[in-house]
């Protein structure tokens, strides 16, 4: 735990507290951690006002979020998951019909298989690829894709198949899916590709910031959580630096080494190298959205928050992102968390406070029950406010 302890000038009472919760993840929505927040300031402050933003930084929540924003349709339709089984997902549309907003974790994301299933050597970025085309068939060329969240590791080779890309090996056999393919891929047919594609531009709202390959790319980073073991990270990234030559001998386009290529498993580097993409943080896509800076104005405090914090969190996650908002406008910075790591470099980062909301008797399991996790989040805020209060006063 740890709280500045310097007194802001002027403070006599809290008036205005903008909370800016990140879901936590498999527990809770943005909105329903901004609600629990809320609580918390109310049972202490209940003449004090909160404004609540739900945000995302490319995963959980992020169609959801902009779509209320900004307006728009969802549709529906079939697609593949990463196992290749077909599920019912969605994705949105905007009003004048130009531009798809798709968010990859409803169609690739690890929630939507379990446990046993994960496995980045064979599960599939095919189904985002099917979203992407069906917008296309309507008439979309501006797309915007969150793509934190995934459960894969195939640096987008499935996404490409699905949109008419085909990969063969060194004999000049077709290449199935999964991110077992990749270090056998010799040759990228184009021939194929959808004919819209050479009209459509892609925004990709990252949530990590991670080289494609590398000690610190997709497969050495990620993989882990995604079902791999110590060998294939090895194996996965042995076949992002392969197939990354592939990807240059293809396009003329080198892409190992770009912040954001890394992202879901390389996908990103798969956008930058054949899809005309621009990659941008999530996390600022969103808050420049959502006119977050022009918002905040005149608050006392931010409090913002996430499930599990770790150097990873200054990696233009959403707490980086709003602390950077914020310290423009000389607002303290509150993050809450359900589990904390690496605290010294994240006290440098210049948070006001950081503070775990789970006591330390409570499991994993019981923590993440969504009952409990609102309940620790409003009395964690509760006395966080009672402090707050005294320290001012």
């Amino acid at each position: 735990m740890y709280l500045c302890n310097d007194k802001p000038p002027g403070k006599q009472t809290m008036k205005k507290v903008v909370l800016a919760m990140d879901s936590f993840k498999g527990c809770l929505t943005s909105e329903e951690a901004n609600e629990a927040a809320a609580s918390g300031i109310a049972s202490v402050c209940p003449a004090c006002q909160c404004i609540c933003f739900p945000v995302a930084d490319g995963g959980e929540g992020f169609l959801r979020i902009w779509l209320t924003d900004c307006g728009g349709d969802l549709i529906s339709l079939q697609a593949h998951n990463p196992c290749m089984e077909l599920i019912r997902t969605h994705y949105g549309i905007s009003g004048d019909r130009k531009t798809a907003l798709i968010e990859m974790a409803l169609v690739s994301g690890l929630p939507l298989i379990s446990p046993e299933k994960r496995n980045p050597m064979q599960t599939t970025s095919y189904g985002t690829g099917e979203l992407i085309k069906d917008a296309l068939d309507r008439g979309c060329r501006q797309f915007i894709i969150g793509i934190g969240g995934s459960a894969t590791n195939d640096a987008g080779t499935g996404m490409l198949q699905a949109l008419g890309f085909r990969f063969f090996d060194k004999e000049g056999k077709e290449l199935s899916t999964g991110g077992k393919i990749m270090a056998q891929v010799a040759r990228i047919d184009t021939n194929n590709a959808h004919p819209a594609l050479q009209e459509s531009h892609f925004t990709i709202a990252c949530d990590v910031n991670n080289p494609f390959n590398g000690p610190q790319g997709a497969a050495c980073i990620f993989a882990r959580q995604k079902g791999a073991d110590n060998e294939m990270i090895r194996t996965l990234d042995t076949g992002m630096h392969s197939i990354a030559k592939v990807f240059h001998q293809t396009t003329g386009k080198e892409i190992t080494s770009i912040p954001g290529a890394g992202a879901a498993g390389g996908i990103g580097g798969a956008f930058l190298a054949f899809l005309n993409a621009t990659l941008q943080p999530g996390s600022r896509l969103l808050l420049d959205q959502l006119r977050f800076s022009e918002k905040i104005t005149g608050a006392d405090l931010v409090i913002t928050g996430e499930g599990q914090t770790d150097r990873q969190t200054l990696m233009e996650k959403i707490p980086s992102a709003i602390l950077s908002e914020a310290s423009q406008q000389q607002i303290p910075v509150i993050l809450i968390t359900g589990n904390i790591t690496d605290m010294e470099l994240l006290q440098q980062a210049g948070f006001a406070g950081i503070f775990s909301i789970t006591p330390g008797i409570l499991s994993p399991e019981q923590a993440m029950q969504p009952e409990v996790a609102k309940k620790n989040i409003q009395q964690t805020v509760s006395q966080l406010t009672r402090l707050i209060r005294t320290f001012w006063n």
